[in-house]
């Protein structure tokens, strides 16, 4: 009877991680979406410029060998001022939003939605011609894409070999989905990382 016993809970604890497994897994039919990742990032940015003057200073000062002066502050507050006016600038004229529907245990939709004002790209330092451009790319671009994709335990790996891949990781109450779009390391910028939250 005792053998009956832990053959039962040994068949019902395999069940029940197989179930557990399947619910981690399939994604089929769920929806994850952020309307402005872009968002996100500002705020970090914010945090970041908080200190910046702090930083500015101690750095002026330690190369100078002394204290700044009174116009020396004022042209590091003018430094400062000018660089949060451009940040502004980007932070109101670019939005990037992203949703990603899964349609069967294999394949997977991706839309994005990038609009950039022309303001945005002059206060990065993007030249006229180059703006030009890039605005016409982004109108012919398109907004879905088609992909396979695959999950291990929390990663959702999407793409192929040939196009390359993204790994997403999925959180384990399944609401959220985190990225991160990588950047230029030559320029040593960060990456971007976002988060999409399930909508269906």
């Amino acid at each position: 009877m005792r053998k009956d016993r832990i053959w039962i809970l040994a068949v019902v604890m395999t069940l029940c991680g197989t179930l557990s497994s399947n619910a981690q897994t399939n994604l089929t039919g769920r929806v994850y979406s952020n309307a402005n990742i872009m968002a996100g990032v500002m705020r970090d940015i914010d945090k970041e410029l908080a200190d910046v003057k702090t930083k500015a200073v101690a750095k002026a000062e330690k190369e100078k060998g002394r204290k700044l002066t009174a116009n020396e502050l004022k042209d590091v507050d003018k430094i400062v001022k000018d660089g949060e006016t451009k940040l502004k600038a980007i932070k109101d004229g670019m939005k990037i939003g992203i949703t990603v529907e899964f349609k069967s245990p294999t394949d997977v939709v991706y839309k994005s939605k990038t609009s950039i004002s022309d303001a945005a790209l002059k206060a990065a330092g993007v030249p006229w011609l180059k703006r030009k451009a890039m605005k016409a790319a982004m109108a012919i671009a398109p907004e879905s894409e088609k992909s396979k994709y695959q999950v291990k335990g929390n990663l959702v790996i999407m793409g192929d070999a040939k196009e390359g891949y993204d790994t997403l990781h999925i959180s384990a109450d399944g609401k959220q989905i985190y990225g991160v779009f990588e950047r230029d390391k030559k320029e040593k910028k960060k990456p971007i990382k976002f988060t999409l939250t399930r909508t269906k």
